[in-house]
């Protein structure tokens, strides 16, 4: 028994020394298995190549396609399955990648259900489905002569290690993928932008390419930086108004999907970022995503909401990643175009070298076959008996005429004259031989010509693909410069603001208390207390902000024309000071004093003022001592507006026993200059693009477009603008409007002015029929138009539109002009005008403004509410 136990104990050592002789350290083969795995899928899977722009599965796909091309369609399973002879990638992975090649409409000619980029819905099995190469692909990414061979797999069959794609593919398809510790996101490009820009590129001249997407939409490629890491492209999905309750997207962002979009749609109006009614798909061949609004809800504002909350507006970024001599490279896409055009034209040159040798070789032996017939060389090979003998004697006939002939004469050449046969000897024509010899040395000359202009002779190719392959290719996606919308300016009232004074607590859970204003969970508060303390804090469920609270308002960031006017008292009996003031930045959650700081400060007067309103107030003095005069008036006009942190002016040293507010006051700020900036279409107070003119809270904007619609609104720095617009100024009530317009019905063309009847609703003056269509629309007092005809023989027209018609009616049909056919209208210099004084009026300005605020709190104010006083 003993001696079993020391045998099995042996025998355990022994095969434990055997496995210590056998192990390998798992960090070394880490090392190694990641490395290769790495290396793997970043050269073989997920990069494409600079050269083609193909992935290795791409470029398998497309020669597959390639071998069984005979201008039929092939079922896709069966292309699937032809490609895996070149590299085991399962079939479900190829059927796909064939359907986003497809889905790029550029190189596969697609029959069946592929799916929709739009909706995101998936194609069909790849056995329903069918495919063949495009005209396009067949012309710019096949030659067998210039493709250069590898083994595949198994090395049962030779596969491309590149196409030669003579064409920017990459930039317009671009791709995207995920390696090991690496990723490329390359954006496509237009196809006939690419094409310009490289045929600058071949004329030394700069250019510039930005991304187009299938999708369309609105992108601003500001920050594209050529498409290399760091870069960013928002892209916004186009939303119209069509009516006042409905919203229509005719067009999604790159990257999302009709479904995807809607789900981020409703689930902001789940969390009450926005508010709508209902939201309906009627996508088809095109988008077309309807939201209907609740009564009351602002379009213009649910826009921005939209931008600001959903998938509406997107940021991708870019990241341009190639494989370029089996190493993955950083570039942009500036340096990835040259590349390409430079490619192109090496290939090109390849492609006429090639032809040239073919044509050199074709001339040689068409001139040898001439000799060989013409002086009848074949009948010295009658006497002789062996093959050497028959070689020798035909080499020795062709000899005295050979001198003109490019290159020697080698034996491979004699024997294919052997094999010329007697029927065509017999039938032999010299004038047809000479007239093809001749040919072939003009198609030799020629080509030599387009080897010798290389450069021209590129451009000339890319042109012809643009004339071939450009029509239906045009921009899809508009370029615009974003505005940033501010979410605290878009967002959805969600909630409700209550306020308890006494105890000091502000937030939207105290139901039971003042309600203050309808918020959102994103808003900031501003509060002022007795104690002449100030403090902004972010809208929550409770918050304690300091018991005695006169004035809370939702904040309005970098409002400057908020005013608050305040009379405080410096301490206990001190003397009484009076300031103007607006807050337009601050940090959060700190206290600010609005006295001098000192003990026993308080408010005796305070009022809000949306629109720089300043007040009378009559001052009552307590009757103590000496004080004569004990009652007297102040006008808070008289008073700068300076900042917050100022003591203000005196009113008194003696004790105030109250203050009464005597009169309400006007706004003491000038009009508010508003500019257009037609980059971003959008209003603004900065200056940017052109000037509207100066506007009081009453004044209004005259907005009309090409389908003759015409309205007014007023100036809302959230407003958005139809591409179609072709007026948009200050409007004047007593400025008339006068139109040339042809009425599609009567098919006769009618002059008509007019004045805006109803300001607050949008009004067509022109008929309802389709083919009525607005000429001419001018907005001066007495404007004067030339009218030209498209027959000659009618005289060109001056048109004065005071004289021709009076003022009538927004839906009058107006006076008839002409039946002719009209080919161009042309607005004249107007008739002198002298419109009628007004008086001005003393006001402040508004960048008055001086203080001590830092933080930027940011967007303009809108201003509506009424002016909030608190007496003491």
């Amino acid at each position: 028994m003993e001696q079993d136990k020391d045998n099995i104990h042996e025998d355990i050592n022994n095969q434990f020394e055997s496995a210590q002789d056998t192990i390998t350290k798992v960090t070394g083969m880490y090392k190694e298995w990641f490395l290769d795995y790495a290396s793997y899928v970043i050269l073989e899977r997920a990069v494409p190549g600079i050269d083609d722009g193909f992935k290795p599965v791409q470029r398998r796909i497309m020669q597959s396609m390639k071998d069984l091309d005979d201008g039929r369609y092939n079922k896709v399973a069966n292309l699937v399955g032809h490609t895996m002879q070149y590299h085991p990638h399962g079939d479900a992975s190829i059927a796909d990648a064939m359907v986003q090649l497809g889905q790029k409409e550029l190189l596969i000619d697609m029959q069946g259900n592929w799916g929709n980029i739009l909706t995101g819905d998936r194609a069909a099995a790849s056995r329903y489905i069918e495919a063949r190469l495009s005209k396009f692909a067949l012309s710019v990414v096949f030659n067998p002569k210039t493709t250069k061979w590898q083994s595949s797999y198994d090395g049962r069959r030779k596969e491309p290690i590149d196409l030669p794609v003579k064409f920017p593919l990459l930039l317009a398809q671009g791709a995207e993928g995920i390696a090991v510790g690496l990723s490329t996101k390359i954006l496509p490009h237009n196809f006939n932008e690419l094409i310009d820009a490289s045929i600058k590129i071949l004329k030394g001249k700069s250019f510039h390419i930005i991304p187009d997407f299938l999708t369309g939409g609105i992108a601003d490629v500001t920050n594209y930086n050529d498409g290399k890491r760091g870069g960013k492209v928002r892209v916004r999905a186009k939303i119209a108004q069509q009516d006042k309750t409905t919203l229509v997207i005719n067009e999604i962002p790159f990257s999302t999907t009709t479904s995807s979009l809607i789900d981020s749609v409703l689930k902001a109006n789940e969390k009450g970022k926005i508010k709508i009614k209902k939201i309906e798909d009627n996508t088809a061949k095109d988008v077309e995503i309807l939201i209907h609004l609740h009564s009351g809800i602002s379009p213009d504002k649910t826009i921005d909401a939209l931008y600001a909350f959903t998938n509406c507006e997107v940021s991708i970024s870019p990241l341009c990643c190639i494989i370029e001599n089996n190493k993955p490279v950083f570039i942009g896409v500036t340096d990835a175009l040259k590349h390409s055009t430079n490619h192109t034209v090496d290939l090109l040159k390849a492609e006429l070298e090639i032809q040239l040798k073919e044509l050199e070789e074709q001339w040689h032996f068409s001139s040898l076959e001439r000799i060989f017939i013409e002086n009848r060389v074949y009948r010295d090979i009658e006497e002789q008996e062996t093959w050497k003998g028959v070689i020798k004697a035909i080499d020795k006939g062709l000899k005295p005429h050979i001198k003109h002939l490019k290159r020697a004469v080698t034996e491979e050449d004699i024997v294919r004259l052997t094999e010329i046969k007697i029927k065509k000897i017999s039938k032999f024509d010299i004038d047809k031989a000479k007239q093809f010899i001749e040919g072939l040395e003009e198609k030799i000359a020629k080509v030599k010509d387009h080897l010798a202009h290389i450069i021209d002779y590129t451009i000339d190719y890319f042109k012809d693909l643009k004339l071939k392959y450009g029509k239906g290719r045009e921009r899809k996606t508009e370029i615009r410069i974003f505005e940033d919308i501010v979410a605290t300016k878009v967002v959805m009232r969600n909630a409700k603001l209550y306020v308890n004074r006494a105890e000091g607590f502000i937030g939207t859970s105290l139901k039971k208390d003042e309600f203050v204003a309808d918020c959102s969970d994103i808003d900031d508060v501003i509060v002022f207390r007795n104690d002449g303390k100030m403090m902004i804090t972010k809208v929550d469920s409770k918050t304690f902000v300091g018991k005695n609270i006169i004035h809370v308002a939702v904040f309005k960031k970098k409002d400057k024309r908020t005013v608050y006017n305040l009379i405080y008292t410096d301490g206990k009996g001190g003397t009484t000071y009076m300031k103007r003031f607006s807050v337009t930045a601050v940090t959060r959650d700190k206290e600010y004093d609005l006295t001098t700081g000192s003990k026993g400060s308080k408010l005796l007067y305070f009022t809000a003022n949306p629109n720089g309103e300043a007040e009378i107030i009559t001052v009552n003095l307590r009757a103590v001592g000496s004080v004569k005069k004990l009652k007297w008036d102040i006008n808070f006009a008289d008073l700068a507006i300076k900042g917050r942190a100022s003591r203000g002016n005196t009113v008194t040293k003696y004790t105030v026993k109250k203050i009464e507010l005597k009169e309400k006051g006007a706004s003491t700020l000038k009009p508010r200059k508003i500019w257009f900036d037609e980059t971003v279409q959008r209003l603004n107070v900065d200056e940017r693009g052109d000037l509207l003119g100066e506007f009081t809270s009453e004044d209004r904007l005259l907005i009309i477009n090409q389908k003759g619609e015409v309205k007014t609104i007023i100036p809302n720095l959230n407003s958005h603008f139809e591409s179609d617009m072709i007026v948009l100024e200050k409007w004047e009530p007593n400025k008339p409007i006068s139109a040339v317009y042809f009425d599609g019905e009567r098919e006769r063309y009618y002059v008509k002015r007019f004045m805006i009847e109803h300001p607050d609703r949008e009004e067509k003056f022109i008929s309802d029929h389709p083919n009525s269509k607005l000429q001419i629309v001018a907005i001066d007092y007495r404007p004067i138009a030339e009218i030209i005809y498209s027959k000659r023989s009618i005289d060109n027209q001056n048109l004065n539109f005071e004289e021709f018609i009076a003022i009538k009616g927004i839906k009058s049909l107006g006076n008839q002009l002409t039946a002719d056919k009209i080919k161009q209208v042309n607005i004249l210099e107007s008739l002198p005008y002298k419109a009628p004084e007004i008086n001005d009026v003393d006001l402040v300005e508004e960048e008055i403004i001086k203080g001590t605020e830092s933080d930027d709190l940011d967007d303009k104010n809108e201003n509506g509410e009424d002016s909030q006083t608190t007496l003491f």
